[in-house]
């Protein structure tokens, strides 16, 4: 094993398991681990003209010394003439030719599976070790903690990844039972979790996979024990503001988020939404007055829970929050998972957690509101609210995640003395942060010649910056005010 990579053959209803047969491929070719030591065959990424009948691409199956079955409520697509599933043949080769098998059955909840299958699953279970699954990331967080045993086993890596690790003199004493009844709670209300609303913190942590033979995991202190930071010191969001756009003393405000993961992402959002400007609606808008903040809260709390998700808790850095004049950054110990570029984040890309047993938890209680959109779901929100879009960076160790402020504020705009053309451009601008001249005099009615001095006017106050040159020019509104030693011109017009 060690210097090559295992493939693991998944084995399902296609079309019943469409979305979590791809979460597993995603996952484990994402994962820093698990990318290093396996490979994923299914059979639908094989090219159209490639694709074989089921009989032939049996030999996948003998080739993969990893089987992974998905049993659910359909048994699929029969033989006509024995009645026999690809699946069940699948599942009947991989036993004759010695693999090593996983086996994850669906919760069906009151729906009784195809007889076939009930059939099939039942022969399985009584050959195989198995678990129940919810949906597509309770999946890869089980397959995440499977295939880490059997790396263990094999003695490919000594120690399991920080989340799955066994957390040092922590016991179920540690454990806080009023923050496990309300994660309960909060995921049966928010993700119909299938546990009882009184289930005991050992049943809720060993669904959780954070509790194995009475060993609890990192994940468990940080997410449920009561003095979190005993196991982990650092395990903490340091939150600070400034009144300027640069890191400067003495800072005006600072505050140190600790307790469970849960506690220290509230903390942080709180902190950043009252230190933003904030319009309070008419009551005709509603019963309550509504309350507009300048970042939408929803972003704010994205990029916090990504932070505190992803993180490399083995870092004796904390997740770093800063509020500016001009932006919110977020820094996290870390890097992305392989592959994964800063550019991607603002295109569809899966979800791919440094810390799955932390994040499917998150997850559960709502906190991360979609598994693989949270980025995607932050640039709609600041293009929503006019703003510019946020900035993704890795910066070192560390990764960095920048929320731009609208620094064109009333008082700004006051000392500008703007006039009733440059104003009336301002809406346009904040939505698309760019401008030409034809743009301008079809907004404001005003003359080429007349709409030249303009702009070059708002360039000298250094609201725009002119890019480009002849036809081709155009001005661009930069994401922070630019300081009296910033140029604000470009090639010329």
């Amino acid at each position: 094993m060690p210097g090559s990579r295992l493939s693991v053959f998944i084995s399902s209803v296609q079309k019943e398991f469409a979305e979590e047969r791809k979460a597993i491929r995603d996952f484990i070719h994402g994962n820093r681990l698990l990318s290093r030591h396996f490979d994923v065959f299914l059979f639908e990424d094989l090219p159209a003209k490639d694709r074989r009948p089921d009989e032939l691409y049996l030999e996948e199956v003998e080739r993969c010394p990893i089987f992974l079955s998905l049993f659910g409520k359909e048994y699929g697509w029969e033989d006509p003439e024995d009645g026999i599933s690809p699946t069940e043949r699948e599942f009947d080769r991989a036993t004759e030719t010695v693999k090593y098998r996983l086996l994850f059955l669906k919760n069906l909840g009151k729906d009784a599976p195809h007889p076939k299958m009930a059939a099939l699953a039942a022969r399985a279970k009584a050959q195989l070790k198995y678990q129940r699954f919810e949906d597509a990331g309770d999946l890869t967080s089980k397959v995440y903690e499977s295939l880490v045993e059997l790396l263990e086993a094999r003695g490919v890596i000594q120690n399991k990844p920080f989340d799955a690790a066994a957390c040092r003199g922590l016991t179920i004493a540690d454990i806080a039972p009023k923050k496990v009844h309300w994660f309960v709670k909060t995921a049966r209300r928010e993700r119909k979790l299938r546990l009882a609303s009184n289930a005991s913190p050992e049943d809720v942590l060993t669904h959780l996979r954070l509790l194995q033979e009475d060993v609890l995991t990192n994940a468990a202190a940080l997410l449920f024990a009561k003095d979190p930071q005993r196991f982990n010191t650092t395990a903490v969001v340091k939150c600070a503001h400034y009144h300027g756009v640069e890191v400067a003393k003495p800072v005006p405000s600072h505050q140190v988020f600790d307790g469970a993961l849960f506690d220290q992402v509230d903390g942080a959002v709180d902190f950043v939404m009252s230190k933003l400007a904030r319009q309070v609606g008419t009551r005709r808008q509603g019963a309550a007055a509504p309350v507009t903040y300048e970042l939408p809260k929803e972003a704010v709390g994205e990029i916090v829970v990504n932070a505190v998700a992803h993180r490399d808790y083995t870092s004796n850095a904390s997740v770093q929050v800063s509020v500016f004049a001009d932006r919110v950054e977020v820094w996290n110990p870390g890097r992305l998972p392989v592959g994964l570029t800063p550019e991607d984040l603002g295109k569809a890309h899966s979800s791919e957690p440094a810390n799955p047993l932390i994040a499917h938890p998150l997850y559960l209680a709502h906190y991360i509101e979609s598994l693989g959109t949270g980025t995607i779901d932050v640039i709609r929100l600041c293009h929503e609210s006019h703003l510019p879009l946020p900035d993704f960076a890795q910066r070192g160790s560390q990764f960095v995640v920048t929320l731009w402020r609208d620094w064109l504020t009333a008082d700004v705009l006051t000392e500008l003395d703007l006039n009733e053309r440059q104003l009336a451009a301002l809406p346009l601008l904040r939505e698309q942060h760019h401008l030409t001249n034809a743009e301008y005099q079809t907004i404001t009615g005003a003359t080429r010649p007349t709409a030249k001095r303009d702009l070059q006017d708002l360039v000298e106050k250094r609201v725009l910056v002119l890019k480009g040159s002849g036809r081709g020019a155009y001005y661009e509104m930069p994401k922070k005010r630019l300081t009296n030693g910033s140029n604000g011109s470009s090639d010329g017009q």
